[in-house]
């Protein structure tokens, strides 16, 4: 865990980086039009690591108790199904261009 908030940390100081020259610009909505960017990137890297783990300890019980493998495996894959389907309904509404008007 210690990782992974170091690498959303740094992901995040690099787009806000990113965002300076954009906000110089002189729109004062340039920062909320760049927050559908951030948002997608937290949702992609959150999944990743919901996945990740989810078949890590999918694996582990697997190898385990090889006699349950299938319904472990099958549970892992409506697990991954479930939160894939939450990743592009966030990654929908992040990418909206202006959702308030």
């Amino acid at each position: 865990m210690k990782g992974f908030a170091k690498i959303a940390a740094t992901s995040i100081g690099v787009a806000l980086l990113f965002v300076a020259p954009a906000a110089a610009q002189g729109s004062d909505r340039s920062l909320i039009e760049f927050s559908g960017a951030i948002g997608a990137g937290l949702v992609t890297m959150g999944a990743a690591y919901g996945i990740g783990k989810l078949a890590t300890a999918a694996y582990e019980g697997m190898s385990r108790q090889p006699e349950v493998a299938g319904s472990i495996q099958t549970a892992m894959i409506i697990a991954a199904a479930l939160i894939e389907g939450f990743t592009f309904y966030a990654l929908f509404i992040c990418s909206q261009q202006n959702p308030w008007g």
